[in-house]
């Protein structure tokens, strides 16, 4: 029951469907086709309105531990179920694969509503739950890291948690810290960042120039809002941004850094006066030339798919297209599809350099950690065009393909045990 969800069912169904065309080994199939380790928790807290006791839920799924630890973050959300984490675990090993590095996918979170709860509450509700997955996480085992409704704070909260078990500092337990415990610089923009790097590579294939190119974003979190800052900064005109409440828009282009500055305040966007009101299935259905799909997953469906009137589609959140719905884009439109898998890498990328930055207690720059950043993403960006040209596939199956060949010779080399 509590892995049933749709999003699970399409993830495995793809996962499979790669397989079969890909010839894998039967045994590979089945031990890649399910998490490796799940684990299901309730925990109580005591929440600061009336001293009353809440007991929540809690999840934390390792896909495989093939490659190395497992990486993944932990979301906090209301509709957080062990079905989506399970998906975005397995998600998360194909993007390590496809980028190279040392990790299987994981994926972590808690049931429940953070904006409803205060700063004491979040923070009793992140120590209980990081002493309820204790045993999961460690530097070599298990590295969460910020996702949706968490940040900097609350990983934070898990590094001394898990620090004051092991009675000294372990700042490489966790990835997307506040820099003075042991984060990286450049950790907060990377995703965001990311999605940029792979446009740059991708829109000069389409005869386009960033700054002469027209962007909506739907979603405007920290991808969202840093691939709007990081695109306004090479001359692209942001037309249209939103949020759950709605979205804005201005032909000429909407002052990125003012709307940032207005969300920070604590107002939501259709609180803004100064452009016009849109909805989000109206965002989706902009003639732009760059559409990123920033929100929740599954924005995108059969019943909107046939809107789009953009010429690349960027996936900055994970799985924001139905399977119907990505299939209909690849087989139908000449939209040019950038596939989550690589466009919204860069999180997983940044965090992996703090974690060697860790291990190591030696601290790069900035220009230093974009430099890699753009490196590895413009070099998954080439591999996964070439596939789909060699193989005449689109670029979402042959990014899939990248990262499931080499989790799956990982574990053929490694033989079965004992």
């Amino acid at each position: 029951m509590e892995k049933a969800s749709a999003l699970y069912e399409a993830t495995v169904a793809q996962f499979h469907e790669m397989a079969e065309e890909m010839e894998l080994d039967a045994g590979v199939v089945a031990r890649l086709g399910a998490p490796q380790r799940s684990l299901i928790v309730t925990f109580p807290v005591r929440m600061g309105d009336d001293g009353s006791v809440r007991t929540f839920y809690g999840y934390r799924v390792q896909h495989t531990l093939t490659m190395g630890p497992t990486k993944g973050g932990i979301r906090y959300h209301p509709e957080v179920t062990l079905g989506e984490v399970s998906a975005l675990a397995m998600m998360m090993t194909w993007k390590c694969g496809l980028l190279g590095l040392p990790y299987g996918g994981a994926k972590g979170g808690v049931r429940c509503d953070p904006r409803s709860m205060d700063r004491a509450e979040l923070q009793a509700l992140t120590r209980r739950y990081t002493n309820e997955i204790l045993h999961m996480i460690s530097p070599e085992r298990d590295i969460p890291a910020p996702d949706m409704g968490t940040d900097p704070q609350v990983m934070a909260w898990m590094m001394d948690t898990y620090s004051m078990q092991k009675g000294f500092a372990v700042p490489g337990v966790v990835t997307g810290k506040p820099r003075i415990v042991g984060g990286t610089e450049g950790r907060f923009e990377a995703t965001g960042r990311g999605v940029v790097f792979v446009l740059e590579e991708a829109v000069a294939r389409e005869g386009l120039t960033l700054p002469a190119s027209t962007v909506a974003i739907q979603g405007f979190g920290n991808v969202g809002s840093i691939a709007g800052v990081e695109l306004a900064h090479r001359g692209a005109r942001v037309v249209a941004v939103s949020d759950s409440s709605g979205a804005v828009y201005k032909r000429d282009g909407l002052p990125i850094s003012e709307l940032i500055n207005h969300r920070a305040s604590g107002r939501r966007l259709a609180e803004y006066s100064e452009a016009d009101h849109l909805t989000n299935e109206e965002l989706l259905a902009l003639e732009v030339d760059i559409l990123i799909p920033a929100a929740l997953q599954h924005q995108i469906t059969e019943d909107n798919v046939h809107n789009l009137r953009c010429r690349v589609l960027a996936e900055g959140a994970n799985a924001p297209c139905t399977s119907a719905a990505a299939d209909i884009l690849e087989g139908e439109s000449d939209i040019l599809i950038l596939p989550d898998v690589l466009a919204n890498g860069g999180g997983v990328t940044v965090s992996y350099f703090e974690w060697v930055q860790d291990l190591q207690s030696y601290f790069w720059t900035e220009e230093e950690v974009n430099r890699r950043l753009k490196e590895i993403l413009t070099s998954a960006f080439r591999r996964v065009r070439e596939t789909a040209s060699r193989r005449k596939i689109p670029n979402r199956r042959a990014a899939l393909m990248l990262g499931i060949e080499r989790v799956a010779q990982a574990k053929l080399a490694r033989g079965l045990f004992p």
